[in-house]
């Protein structure tokens, strides 16, 4: 089998997957329902009222902790009407933008300051929460208070703060914001948030100062509502969105990364409690992740929330610390961090053990992790992500040159004894037994092997789709340039030279590789091939067809080479 055919067997392979992917986007989206009961088994309490905010006392759990158990998924308020947010504060250091209401201390839309929405739109940043009815997206935490302590603020009470704008200062490394709240009858909270400079993780610490004469009893949750983001409206292979996994993931030391898919809510809800882990809404390049105290024994469950009242239906991914008792005379703080920002792979695990696979390469992921690694270092070196892209093109091809340097022999065998092939058909024409013996025996004369191009490439197929996954999974990519007219390798080529060259790449390799055996019909299809691909890599972006591009261009050289030695022997 010839080169150019086996790599456009590849190439049909990553289309055929990508329609896969498109079709599952199309047919496979959950459809907007009512809210459904997604309380675990190891919890049963009362659904409380929406519209008052009435908090049930949570079922104990002792199998899964000492302590108390943190309230199930339907003993907390849900937000009843989109309306009432309360007052807005910002919050904000040198990469993140944080809009605070002053409504439980709600995070209603979040900026990424150093990721613009695109190179056209450089001053407007990537929203990465926001209200907005069709992409809604918020992060709350809150208070829950057990049956019989005194009441504690939840995300839906109203907090006090001084000021609209908390800006980290000039030379100061952290901004601590501090919302306050008291029942005026002795106990009070203090609900600090806080950024550090340059880092997207943010501190939620509650403080609970215990002047009363009853015992408090409190637990820490913490939660996301979104709904799945409207489909990408752009040509299909143009948009890598289109692909990427948009929804929930929990991580667990036992069963490590889960992806909770949006569809799946109400047929399996997710319940568990366990301690190290941590649980996040993902989608392309970015992740909002909450992540508890290593120690601390959460609860997560996820559950869908009807719309109405000016909210959509939301899907809600929830996390509940154990209860916590604070004496008369006593304080406690409960706390925990929101990462929200870019999946930079070299900062993920810093944060959060098994933070680093929301960087979804799926089944390669054992192989594309090193190669990002390896190109990482090469842009370290040459200060460019389209040339790390090519060096680390040549630094696979020179891992695999032994095998393609076989696989190219036997294609140069193959082109050198092709006459003598058209001439057994010539002499034995339809008689297929007879020409196929004859075939045999000229390749034992002439040892030529004519399988002899399949294993390479089938053994450097991995590799190509693992560097495949790397550029089009890597926010390190995003919206970085290239030379001259490529300046955002993220999307496709503006003036589409990259694939024009690829063609031309194509078209040349196949020229050069032997087609025995294949009648004129099969010949013409083979021969559009080029084009075909041609047109469908315009839309690709743009380090995906230099990855090709590159990987076509050293296959051509190596394979011009090693033909001439063998056309020149004896």
């Amino acid at each position: 089998m010839s080169n150019i055919r086996l790599f456009l067997l590849l190439a049909l392979g990553l289309v055929g997957f990508q329609l896969w992917l498109a079709w599952q986007q199309d047919y496979g989206r959950p459809a907007a329902t009512a809210a459904t009961e997604a309380a675990p088994a190891t919890a049963a309490t009362e659904a409380a009222s929406a519209a008052e905010g009435e908090v049930p006392t949570p079922a104990t759990s002792p199998s899964e902790a000492p302590a108390a158990a943190p309230p199930a998924v339907d003993a907390l308020p849900e937000a009843s009407n989109a309306s009432a947010t309360g007052r807005t504060v910002i919050i904000e250091n040198d990469v993140l933008r944080l809009h605070v209401s002053t409504r439980g201390a709600e995070i209603e839309a979040a900026e990424l300051l150093k990721y613009s929405v695109s190179l056209e739109q450089k001053d407007t940043p990537v929203k990465l929460l926001t209200r907005e009815f069709d992409r809604w997206f918020i992060a709350q935490s809150g208070l829950n208070a057990a049956q019989g302590s005194p009441a504690l603020p939840n995300h839906t009470a109203e907090l006090t703060i001084d000021g609209d704008r908390h800006a980290l200062a000039p030379g100061a490394d952290t901004l601590e914001v501090p919302f306050t709240w008291t029942d005026g009858q002795g106990v009070s909270v203090r609900k600090v948030l806080s950024l550090s400079r340059g880092s997207y993780v943010l501190n939620v610490r509650d403080v609970i100062d215990n002047q009363g004469g009853t015992t408090v009893q409190a637990s820490q949750y913490r939660q996301f509502q979104r709904v799945p983001p409207p489909r990408p409206s752009s040509f299909a292979f143009s948009n890598p969105e289109l692909y990427a996994f948009v929804g929930a993931a929990v991580y667990s030391p036992d069963q490590h990364f889960t992806k909770l898919d949006f569809a799946n809510f109400e047929s399996e809800p997710y319940a568990r409690s366990f301690a190290g882990g941590w649980s996040a809404m993902q989608q392309h390049y970015f992740v909002s992740a909450f992540i508890p105290k290593a120690d601390e024994i959460t609860q997560y469950e996820t559950k869908i929330l009807a719309g109405g009242n000016g909210l959509p239906t939301r899907y809600l991914l929830r996390q509940s610390s154990p209860t916590l008792a604070v004496a008369p005379g006593q304080s406690a703080t409960l706390e925990s961090r929101l990462y929200i920002g870019p999946k930079l792979q070299r900062q993920l695990d810093e944060v959060a053990p098994g933070l680093e696979y929301t960087v979804d390469y799926g089944i390669v992921t054992f192989l594309a992790v090193p190669l990002f690694w390896v190109m990482d270092h090469l842009h370290k070196l040459v200060g460019n992500w389209g040339l790390a892209i090519i060096l680390l093109t040549l630094l696979v091809k020179l891992a695999f040159y032994r095998l393609s340097e076989a696989q190219y022999r036997s294609m140069a065998k193959m082109k050198k004894v092709q006459p003598r092939l058209e001439q057994l058909k010539e002499r034995y024409g339809d008689n297929r037994e007879k020409l196929a013996q004859a075939q045999l025996e000229l390749f034992k004369q002439e040892k030529v092997n004519p399988l002899g191009g399949c294993l390479p490439i089938l053994v450097q197929m991995p590799v190509f789709i693992a560097l495949y996954w790397v550029i089009f999974e890597s926010v390190e990519l995003r919206q970085a340039p290239f030379f001259l007219w490529i300046q955002d390798l993220s999307v496709k080529d503006p003036f589409f030279i990259l694939p024009v060259l690829n063609v031309l790449v194509m078209w040349y390799t196949q020229k050069l590789s032997p087609t025995p055996g294949m009648d004129p019909v099969q010949r013409r299809v083979l021969q559009t091939m080029p084009l075909v691909f041609g047109v469908l890599f315009a839309f690709f972006p743009a380090g995906l067809v230099l990855y090709w591009l590159a990987n076509g261009l050293l296959g051509l050289i190596q394979q011009l080479v090693i033909m001439r030695r063998v056309e020149g022997a004896k």
